[in-house]
């Protein structure tokens, strides 16, 4: 233990006669503990952002659309006048589903209704559904302020409305919302709920659901059906369209994740029985797209990870490099030691001693420098917008997540001192080879 201090005693005071190149021998190191660190960081950051989203679709959750058949479209494109198409979902497939999920956690329709949506003088295009009040569980829905849909709702068919948060910013800019009233089409309804913001509307959720989630209005799904009938009639550049849809979407939400596969593939058998090759019926099943997106993050992070390993093994060359160099600058140094009873053990130990603490001295300052830029990343990349001369350049939106993990920095810091001591081996052992009389008679 004496020796081993002794050691290093002579090691650091060695390292501390030359200071620049010290850090200068150091620096590929530090700059290597920074990348893989950051480099985590900024890939952990990305694949817990997108998880995140589409957990908020509901990990457990089949999505089952109607969607326009192929036919439907090409006529719609060759043909600039009135027609009526029938597609999708019924109300005897819910039912089927129904009894056929009798232990799901929840099975949820959405009808699709409505052309426009006014209040005063503004409008916008309508995205109305009738729901019930489970889908706010089921799609992990938030109110900011008011309640959301009720079955006293639903019982009494009222004529009321939850609405998304870029509604009540595009209808509402200077009013309240809460209690004021919109008019479908030609139907008035009260709004008794303002949805919080949904982060995934522009992310890969609103390309799952196919739509974004803030510009949503849901009511009661017995008003939708008493009120406003099952025709949805779009008039679009000088062609007039009407739809007739039953039910627009079914979410079933499985007991727990372990299931949803097996609920996907029995909802898609007992679909394609009353719909042939699923023509006008979609699935969609977010759990897939998690296992899909933990797949694609993992080899992702592990390229980054080689990549800024890269700057560990030119850090280590770059140690190597230099203690060759000190080896032949201490060639008399190492001469004397051998002639007062050193022995080649002892020369080893020394050189190995000096690449040990230069790495771990080196690995800790990269480790402060990678968190430091992990948390600088993170605080200023949204900022850049606001930014003068490049803040027009910038998406006001533009994120960078950051999140530092323990195993990064351990990792990181271990690989760096091994690479000093791999990488100084060789001068090393190539020091303790010098022949004492040869050495004592270098200049």
């Amino acid at each position: 233990m004496t020796f081993l201090l002794e050691m290093m005693r002579l090691g650091v005071s060695n390292l501390r006669l030359h200071k620049l190149r010290s850090f200068l021998t150091a620096l590929g190191i530090i700059l290597g503990v920074a990348a893989v660190i950051t480099m985590v960081s900024v890939g952990e950051g990305s694949k817990r952002q997108a998880l995140e989203q589409l957990e908020r679709l509901g990990a457990k959750n089949i999505i089952i659309r109607s969607q326009k058949p192929a036919e439907a479209q090409q006529q719609q494109g060759g043909q600039r006048r009135s027609w009526m198409s029938r597609y999708g979902i019924t109300r005897d497939d819910l039912h089927l589903l129904e009894s056929n999920f009798k232990d799901a956690d929840a099975i949820v329709p959405l009808k699709e209704f409505g052309n426009q949506v006014f209040h005063n003088n503004r409008k916008m295009q309508s995205q109305a559904y009738g729901t019930t009040p489970e889908f706010q569980r089921v799609a992990n829905l938030r109110v900011a302020r008011g309640r959301y849909l009720t079955q006293e709702d639903i019982d009494q068919r009222s004529m009321v409305a939850v609405i998304g948060y870029q509604v009540a910013k595009q209808l509402f800019p200077f009013d309240e919302p809460l209690d004021n009233t919109l008019r479908i089409d030609d139907k008035l309804v009260r709004v008794v709920g303002v949805l919080a913001p949904v982060g995934l509307a522009a992310g890969a959720g609103a390309a799952l659901i196919g739509r974004d989630l803030n510009l949503d209005i849901h009511i009661p799904v017995t008003t939708t059906s008493l009120v406003f009938g099952d025709q949805v009639f779009r008039r679009q550049s000088g062609s007039f369209q009407a739809s007739e849809v039953q039910i627009s979407e079914v979410y079933i939400s499985a007991p727990a994740r372990k299931q949803v596969l097996d609920y996907a593939a029995l909802a898609e058998r007992i679909m394609a029985v009353r719909h042939p090759d699923l023509k006008d019926i979609g699935m969609h099943v977010p759990y897939q797209l998690l296992e899909s997106a933990q797949k694609s993050a993992l080899a992702a992070q592990t390229a980054l990870v080689f990549i800024a390993a890269i700057s560990l093994l030119v850090g280590g060359v770059g140690i190597m490099n230099i203690m060759l160099a000190s080896v032949t600058e201490r060639t008399r140094e190492i001469g004397i030691r051998r002639a007062l009873g050193a022995t080649r053990r002892h020369v080893v130990w020394q050189f190995l001693v000096e690449t040990g603490v230069l790495s771990s001295i080196g690995g800790l300052m990269g480790v402060l420098f990678g968190v430091g830029a992990s948390l600088f990343l993170k605080w200023v990349v949204p900022r850049l917008a606001g930014a003068p001369f490049i803040g027009d350049l910038i998406p006001p939106d533009l994120s960078l997540p950051t999140f530092i993990t323990g195993w990064s920095i351990v990792v990181a810091f271990a690989v760096a001192t091994l690479t000093g001591l791999v990488f100084g081996l060789y001068p090393a052992i190539r020091a303790a080879k010098q022949d004492p009389i040869v050495a004592l008679r270098h200049d």
